[in-house]
């Protein structure tokens, strides 16, 4: 009877054993798929940026964070480079016009210390991250906007420049001949540089800059300039950047809901999916169909975990730490 007994006390324990293995197994897996660390282990430092223009960019804001310097730096040299690329149709100097052929610009940026400034609707400026910063240092405001946020800038030195290039004209004037307006999810005309830092010092920063969609009614706002939409960064807990469609980031104020579930606890990863995951569920309750739009959110916390989740497949997402400057395709909800 003893060695039964001791039988099956030994079976018992190997088999708790097994499934104790299973589990950290498990959870180990899942831990390396969220990117999160081990506990009081940092990776810092660290930026992610939205697209594969987020690779060139990552490659300025990294110059700056690997020498000590601060995430708000970093994130404004990012971003500043496919700002000034002709080549990129989404993003500052190369942004497809509106349809009263006007390139207008929209950014917003902020540092760890919550201090916030952005731009909407801005014209004839390369830069408009700057001049959000701008805003942010230099006035009592958080948001210039249209001719206040132009006569701003060129009271602090930007120089005037015309942003409505030979190729960007050319597709104006053809889609005149039929001004048919359909954003086409993935289809560089709603793309958005948004980037996201943490420091050596710790410390997060966030920016974020488009022209918006192509051709859209002059005067419209997305989410990129607007902080709690399409940027948010709270230095107690993490930063989120988002791009696609703004009018649906607005409308569950995306990336401070990403924000706001990482405090109640949830990874980078799931607080992307879960706010993914909300987005849908209103595009359902309204009637629409999930496949005319896209939505990907990007985050970091302050353990330099990252995660990003998008409702269709095509967005991607740049991470440059220690390990380099990669590329990567998130999951996503449409299966």
């Amino acid at each position: 009877m003893t060695n039964r007994r001791n039988f099956l006390k030994t079976t018992a324990i190997a088999s708790a054993a097994v499934v104790l293995n299973s589990f950290t197994g498990n959870a180990e897996e899942l831990k390396e798929e969220q990117n999160e660390l081990p506990e009081g282990k940092v990776r810092k430092p660290i930026v992610l940026s939205t697209w594969r223009f987020g690779l060139q960019a990552n490659e300025a804001a990294w110059e700056v964070l690997k020498n000590g310097g601060r995430a708000l730096d970093a994130v404004e040299a990012g971003v500043k480079v496919p700002e000034a690329d002709p080549k990129e149709r989404s993003v500052g100097y190369g942004g497809r016009p509106d349809r009263d052929g006007r390139v207008t610009l929209d950014a917003c940026i902020m540092d760890e210390m919550s201090n916030i400034g952005s731009v909407g609707c801005l014209e004839h400026i390369k830069h408009p991250i700057s001049v959000a910063r701008a805003v942010m240092e230099k006035t009592p405001h958080v948001m210039l906007v249209g001719d206040g946020a132009l006569q701003f800038a060129l009271s602090q030195g930007f120089q005037k420049e015309n942003l409505l290039l030979p190729d960007s004209e050319r597709e104006w004037k053809e889609w005149l001949k039929t001004s048919e307006y359909k954003p086409i999810a993935n289809i560089e005309n709603h793309d958005t540089i948004g980037m996201i830092a943490l420091d050596a010092a710790g410390n997060l920063s966030g920016a974020c800059t488009t022209s918006g969609m192509a051709f859209k009614m002059h005067g419209r706002l997305g989410d990129s300039p607007i902080i709690g939409a399409g940027l948010y960064v709270d230095n107690e807990i993490g930063a989120a950047t988002a791009t696609g469609h703004g009018e649906e980031v607005i409308r569950i104020a995306g990336c401070h809901l990403v924000v706001e579930l990482m405090r109640q606890g949830r990874s980078p990863q799931k607080a992307c999916e879960e706010a993914v995951q909300r987005v849908v569920k209103l595009m359902k309750n309204r009637n629409k169909n999930l496949k005319d739009i896209q939505v990907g959110f990007i985050a970091l916390n302050k353990k330099g975990d990252y995660g990003s989740y998008c409702v269709q497949s095509g967005f991607n997402y740049a991470v440059y730490d220690e390990t380099g400057n990669r590329l990567i395709d998130p999951d996503f909800y449409i299966k």
